[in-house]
């Protein structure tokens, strides 16, 4: 290449980087913010302050503060003494708090406080201790309302933030992630749960569990403990808002959760037993227990009997056929399909009430 081939790609070579130079600034100069000035915004906000203030609140206005008080029967002229402490939300403008039930259930007056000063007697609408809920009622105006949706349930790996009143310090915040989640159904056990390691200590039990909108997406209920330990172990419950809100329904129309009952006891299968029993797959529920004066015994369902389907709905594991059960109306006849020694059958039965055992 001899020297004037060299000046032309040299001249060519420019005059190419001044050109698209020439139509990037014009493209760029139509845009609301350059490219360069949006890199700078997302590493400016990714290096910004993370702050949940906005969530809290929102939601901690609408959570009180419960002191329950006892009376010596005894001696009833003298001053009640404190029995317990906890917390409650505000779940209406018609004053309907939702607590949990270990919180009220030896008080003789009920006190709640709000954060904004305010102080209300409060009587006890219902309970039930089967999901260690109760609603209370108190009469106020202007009264801060949590917010909450039913339909956004909480996912495994959400940052939540607990908020209540451990050992009447006032009202504290703390700050973790759901481990775990349940199952929405009125059957009874940890099941149901969502598993938090936001610390939750004694006075934070029926407390707010809020996302980082500030949402409502349980009541706080339980720690784990080992051996006397008092929290930290980084495993704590709350009941999902659709039970709690399910509950609370309940218990403002009825006074108590009226559950249905079959009067079984019954377990998962496994490969060995459907070899054993001659079924088809592993879907449904063994019944291994028959209450004899419940309806399943009046319906003659036997042990080794393999419920398939209940009302026509497949039955996949214990814990739906159980939440099923008890989501039925008493007096309902429900049509079951079992297999029975190899054979399918349907038997119709009437569904009974639960009776709660005495706390």
């Amino acid at each position: 290449m001899n020297f004037k081939d060299t000046c032309i790609y040299i001249i060519k070579a420019a005059l190419f980087g001044l050109i698209m130079a020439a139509v990037f600034l014009v493209i760029t100069s139509f845009l609301p913010n350059n490219s360069l000035n949006s890199g700078l915004s997302t590493v400016h906000s990714g290096s910004s302050e993370l702050s949940f203030a906005k969530a809290v609140r929102r939601a901690a206005p609408a959570v009180a503060n419960i002191y329950s008080l006892s009376i010596d029967q005894r001696n009833p002229l003298n001053s009640s003494s404190l029995q317990g402490l906890g917390s409650g939300v505000i779940m209406s403008k018609d004053g309907y708090v939702l607590t949990n039930y270990h919180v009220i259930k030896k008080a003789d007056e009920i006190v709640i406080a709000l954060q904004d000063g305010r102080k209300f007697t409060a009587e006890v609408v219902g309970s039930d201790p089967v999901t260690d809920l109760a609603v209370l009622k108190i009469e106020g105006d202007n009264l801060p309302i949590v917010p909450f949706n039913l339909n956004n349930p909480a996912q495994v790996g959400d940052v939540v933030l607990a908020i209540g009143n451990p050992y009447n310090i006032g009202q504290t915040i703390t700050q973790g992630i759901i481990s775990a989640t349940g199952r929405n159904g009125l059957s009874s056990g940890y099941l149901d749960f969502l598993q938090t390691d936001a610390a939750i200590n004694a006075g934070n039990s029926g407390g707010a569990l809020i996302d980082t909108s500030g949402e409502l997406i349980g009541i706080n209920t339980a720690a784990f403990q080992v051996g006397g330990d008092s929290g930290g172990n980084g495993i704590s419950f709350a009941i999902p808002i659709k039970l709690a809100h399910s509950i609370m329904d309940k218990l403002i129309k009825h006074g108590r959760v009226i559950r249905g009952a079959l009067g079984i006891s019954g377990e998962p299968l496994n490969p060995v037993v459907a070899q054993i029993l001659n079924l088809p797959d592993l879907k449904g529920v063994l019944v291994t227990g028959i209450d004899p004066d419940g309806p399943a015994a009046r319906a003659r369902l036997a042990p080794r009997d393999v419920i398939t389907q209940y009302n026509e709905e497949n039955v996949p594991g214990v814990e739906m056929l159980m939440d099923r059960i008890a989501e039925t109306p008493p007096g309902t006849k429900v049509n079951m399909t079992i297999i029975r020694e190899g054979k399918k059958q349907t038997l119709p039965v009437i569904i009974a009430e639960k009776v709660d055992e005495v706390d």
